[in-house]
């Protein structure tokens, strides 16, 4: 069994993740082949697109959005995904072990929805939704007139949790401003959710992010016993320096570890930072303490070399616009240029309207 270096499976990564050049494609094909985008906040999708393609505008991928090609919904790892609706539909039943256990188990609301009928409230929910989107607090406002001894809140927890639930426009939509308003999947895009098949759902990650073990898988998706499924699959095998197991799918291959990587302005949220359990292949521990915060917000992040090596932030009031790039070590003049040059394309890219735009770089701390 082949042993791929880290290197190697840094090169296959950013080969996966359209990272090693601009990729000439259409933001609905670009989302479909990385398995979907981080999509805690509304507006990181924009930036992840705007790393990876070649000509993208935000209108792109807003257009999608208002037409019901991809949505927003809570998926893997109990997170917000920006996915197609196809995927949306195959994938949310695959994870929706991970809903259930945390109706038992969330510190908030499992004590409230102890001894209720889950499946009654989660129904009386649905037929709400009929009537069109509603914002979380007034679909909680609604049940609590069947069960008004449960808090507001945690009924809408529980219909997010049994329900496909999505988030509707005008939220994420860029350059606007919208609460968080839910629909059924099934309803908003006119299709019913697909048989889970877990198999499927390791083929599209090892296809964006592979070669990968098992552990990584089950990070990326949040759900566990997947090993017995990839057991059963037709997969290439690898070994790490470490000796783990990596699956691939095999019509895949893995480019060499002398490719060109240039650097990139990842943006928050990135899904290279988020999507393994081993994320030495693109971070460090050390630096991984400095780009997401306890709380969990994930700055953008500086790659060169094919590794996060800084972080940056986008500052604005209303007339004026700066990037500012902050180098985790010194960086060779050449790569800190190259930087300059993107962060400089990025905040004109995002705050066209800006009357002045900067990049700063700060002093390595």
């Amino acid at each position: 069994m082949q042993t791929l270096s880290r290197r190697a499976l840094n090169r296959a990564m950013l080969e996966r993740q359209l990272l090693l050049s601009h990729a000439k494609m259409s933001a609905f094909d670009a989302v479909e082949h990385l398995a979907g985008l981080q999509a805690q906040a509304p507006f990181p999708p924009y930036y992840a697109l705007w790393a990876r393609l070649a000509s993208f505008q935000p209108s792109d991928l807003a257009s999608l959005l208002e037409n019901r090609q991809v949505v927003r919904i809570a998926l893997m790892r109990g997170t917000v995904h920006l996915v197609t609706a196809a995927d949306a539909l195959a994938w949310r039943p695959v994870v929706q072990g991970l809903y259930d256990r945390d109706l038992k188990q969330n510190a908030l609301h499992a004590h409230e929805l102890a001894g209720l009928d889950h499946d009654a409230i989660a129904e009386a929910a649905r037929k709400l939704l009929l009537r069109g989107p509603m914002p979380g607090i007034a679909l909680g406002a609604e049940l609590t007139q069947r069960w008004p001894d449960v808090p507001k809140a945690s009924l809408t927890h529980l219909a997010r949790a049994r329900l496909p639930l999505v988030q509707t426009p005008p939220r994420a939509i860029w350059g606007k401003a919208g609460q968080t308003t839910y629909a059924c999947l099934d309803e908003w895009v006119g299709a019913s959710l697909s048989p889970p098949s877990p198999a499927s759902l390791i083929s599209r990650y090892l296809r964006a992010f592979g070669p990968a073990s098992v552990a990584d898988v089950q990070t990326w998706a949040g759900i566990t016993r997947l090993g017995e499924v990839a057991a059963s699959m037709e997969l290439r095998r690898y070994r790490d320096p470490d000796g783990r197991e990596l699956l691939d799918l095999p019509e895949l291959t893995v480019p060499g570890e002398d490719v060109p990587t240039p650097p990139r302005l990842l943006g928050p949220f990135d899904q290279t930072i988020l999507s393994y359990a081993d994320r030495t292949r693109v971070i460090s521990d050390d630096y991984r303490k400095r780009v997401i915060s306890q709380n969990g917000l994930v700055k953008g992040t500086l790659l060169v070399g094919g590794y996060v090596r800084g972080f940056w932030e986008l500052k604005k009031d209303r007339k004026a616009a700066t990037v500012e790039l902050s180098p985790l070590e010194k960086l060779p003049k050449k790569e800190l240029a190259a930087l300059e040059s993107a962060a400089g394309r990025l905040v004109s890219w995002a705050e066209p309207a800006a009357e002045t735009r900067e990049v700063r770089v700060l002093p390595v701390d």
